[in-house]
């Protein structure tokens, strides 16, 4: 098992003949690699930085580990700043992104879709001021490093046993009181309703006002309720997640742009190739070519 490697990319070719939409989009969905696998978080942004900022969910728990900067971090629909000496972690389907400068350092721990280990069921956002508590953070991912490198017996199983203290480390922390989060109030409540139903639903051409309803809400209320909990419109979101989706597909797949604008519930590639632009200044195919 190797635990420092990069997630294989998905390909995409071009559908058969007969394929439905919902097929293209089952298609068109990452599967999470099943090993554990930890790298640098400065590597995350690779390809650009939408890649960490833009909004988007995984499928597997992973762990943020910064030693140094700062910046913000949206999760579940609440913005918080970060520093040096956080550990955020985020269960699979969260949607989530964060700001990131050359000064931000740290790793990144990803799970695996097959984890087995008794993780957190929500997020946590871990400030952890007790240098003791620092250097034992550290001390698990050198040691599970060391064992994911080494060529001797049972290191695959010493890796999977030092990812589990991580996960004892992780609920020490939070039971210690080290968690940040705010205490949810109505309005965080309902974008984290909102967050979790965007990353199910996003694909499917709906606009706030769908979400509203579906939520119970008017669209003034939730584009208001947004603003209060991450500082950011509704429609901010909906486009921010779907553009993710649409700029990874175009780097990590080789499927036409028509085919992309049908799985993200675009009604026409036109329109897909407009909003795609207006957002980042290229259209679909300038992006692809990109290097």
């Amino acid at each position: 098992m190797k635990l420092f490697t990069a997630p294989p990319l998905s390909h995409l070719s071009r559908s058969p003949a007969g394929e439905t939409p919902r097929d293209r989009q089952a298609a068109c969905l990452p599967s999470a690699p099943s090993q554990l696998r930890l790298m640098p978080i400065a590597r995350l942004a690779q390809g650009g930085r939408w890649r960490v900022e833009a909004m988007r969910a995984l499928t597997e728990p992973c762990l943020l580990w910064f030693t140094r900067g700062q910046g913000r971090i949206t999760v579940g629909g609440t913005t918080r700043g970060y520093g040096a000496h956080n550990a955020i972690f985020i269960p699979a389907g969260v949607m989530h992104g964060f700001d990131m400068s050359p000064q931000t350092h740290g790793s990144a721990i990803f799970f695996g879709a097959d984890c087995n280990l008794p993780l957190p069921q929500g997020a946590l956002h871990l400030r952890i001021r007790d240098a003791a508590s620092q250097v034992e953070l550290n001390a698990l991912l050198e040691a599970a490093q060391r064992e994911s490198e080494s060529d001797r017996p049972a290191a695959d199983r010493a890796v999977h046993h030092h990812l589990g203290l991580l996960s004892v480390w992780l609920e020490r922390q939070a039971a210690s009181g080290a968690n940040d989060l705010p205490a949810p109030d109505a309005a965080r409540k309902l974008v984290a309703r909102y967050a979790t139903l965007l990353e199910r639903e996003f694909r499917s051409g709906h606009g706030v006002a769908d979400y509203a309803a579906q939520l119970g809400v008017t669209p003034t209320h939730l584009t208001r309720s947004c603003r209060s909990s991450c500082g950011r419109a509704a429609s901010d979101l909906l486009q921010d997640r779907r553009l993710y989706e649409a700029r990874r597909l175009l780097s990590e797949t080789r499927a036409p742009v028509k085919e992309i604008s049908e799985v993200l519930g675009y009604t026409s590639a036109a329109y897909f190739t407009r909003a795609f632009h207006a957002r980042t200044g290229k259209t679909p195919s300038q992006f692809r070519k990109a290097p």
